[in-house]
């Protein structure tokens, strides 16, 4: 594997939550479990839960960020996931996760950037206890509007902030879409 918990930790130590209260308290846990955990990347440790990344795209002319519904927990979120063996860094994952979701193309000009992070459960399903995803949130812009419906995202669409209230995005998703668009380029 080529990500570290050495990397990991610089990254997550970088980032500034302001007086984000909730992404302050992530933060905390992330450190944490990068410290203590044995396996912080592998999608099987359950205890105290793993290391995932998630991507929040920006639309390549307007101000809309992609948004998948979720099939298994039915609802509105960012595309994104559990880290795999073969990903270079932690926004390739974010990155790789989107394109399999959506087949959204990113804009390779554009250095990602992590923008939020947020640690929260995930309910028990067959083998899979109930578990925490240490989530972090890269930031990135799509080089065209193309994305499509996939068997792991059976609705995506662009939303703009009108949309966020219908759609029920969580506060840590709308706050992390704050934090992102005073540098995201119009």
């Amino acid at each position: 594997m080529l990500i570290t918990k050495k990397e990991t930790m610089r990254v997550v130590s970088a980032f500034e939550p302001g007086n984000d209260g909730l992404s302050q308290k992530s933060k905390d846990l992330i450190q944490l479990l990068i410290r203590h955990g044995q396996k912080p990347f592998s999608a099987r440790q359950y205890w105290p839960g793993h290391i995932t990344c998630t991507a929040l795209i920006f639309h390549p002319r307007e101000q809309r960020v992609l948004v998948i519904h979720h099939h298994r927990l039915q609802r509105w979120l960012l595309p994104g996931g559990h880290v795999e063996k073969r990903d270079p860094s932690l926004d390739a994952v974010a990155a790789r996760e989107a394109l399999e979701e959506t087949r959204v193309q990113i804009d390779k000009r554009f250095t990602p950037f992590l923008v939020g992070v947020d640690v929260h459960g995930i309910p028990p399903k067959l083998r899979e206890p109930y578990h925490l995803h240490h989530d972090l949130v890269w930031c990135f812009r799509a080089t065209s509007d193309q994305i499509e419906v996939t068997t792991e995202a059976l609705d995506v669409r662009w939303a703009g902030e009108r949309d966020w209230d219908g759609l029920a995005l969580t506060a840590s998703i709308r706050r992390s879409i704050e934090r992102a668009l005073p540098r995201v380029p119009r």
